[in-house]
């Protein structure tokens, strides 16, 4: 299935769920995005670093009638988590804005998708970092507020890890002096993930029909 065919069936069965509208959006987004990195050797648990039984219940709650559709991606895996994802997840659960089933899938899935290459509003799925420190704020408020420089947010993550660890995690005097600036601080603009993948599917379809001489029905 196609990646935004992918969030717009989670999507659709987001609504019969309830949640909130954004919310909603989000947990598609990340999904969807987890659902790309599927494959031989690496299921849907591995990539959003969720046990198989939590993973079952959240797609039943959250894309009910969906299961069926990514039962396929490998439910029942149980993801190997290593210490600085696991510092990640004590970082944001002790974070949350209110206690709760959603923050605490949000606190494993924002954790797990840190641990990817991209920026984090990219690895998550969202359209841009905008949506990403909207979700900060309305499910992680503390550590949002403590990030009142706008600093990258794996960046931040890390930092905030460091100094509760009691390390000195830069030697620059201050951020503004630092010849570094821009790794910390850069833009982050770019492509969302979905519509990158979206974009590598199509010209994969296409190099394939080429070489095949006619359409695929699949």
């Amino acid at each position: 299935m196609k990646p935004t065919a992918m969030y717009a069936l989670l999507s659709q069965s987001n609504v019969a769920s309830g949640c909130d509208a954004f919310d909603g959006h989000v947990l598609a987004c990340i999904f969807a995005a987890g659902a790309i990195e599927t494959g031989p050797g690496r299921s849907l648990t591995d990539a959003l670093g969720i046990s198989g039984k939590v993973l079952r219940h959240a797609c039943e709650q959250y894309f009910p009638g969906a299961l069926v559709h990514l039962e396929p991606l490998g439910l029942d895996r149980e993801p190997a988590v290593d210490e600085d994802e696991r510092c990640l997840r004590e970082l944001l659960g002790r974070s949350r804005t209110a206690a709760g089933a959603l923050s605490w899938l949000l606190t494993i899935l924002i954790a797990r998708r840190s641990t990817r290459p991209n920026h984090l509003w990219q690895d998550l799925g969202l359209s841009d970092r905008n949506e990403l420190s909207t979700l900060m704020l309305r499910h992680f408020a503390p550590l949002a507020m403590r990030n009142n420089q706008d600093m990258k947010w794996k960046k931040f993550f890390y930092r905030m890890i460091c100094r509760d660890e009691g390390f000195r995690l830069c030697a620059a005097p201050s951020c503004s002096e630092c010849s570094d600036f821009e790794n910390c601080f850069g833009d982050e603009s770019g492509e969302s993930l979905l519509a990158h993948t979206r974009f590598h599917f199509e010209a994969q379809r296409l190099i394939s029909l080429e070489a095949g001489g006619g359409e695929s029905r699949c």
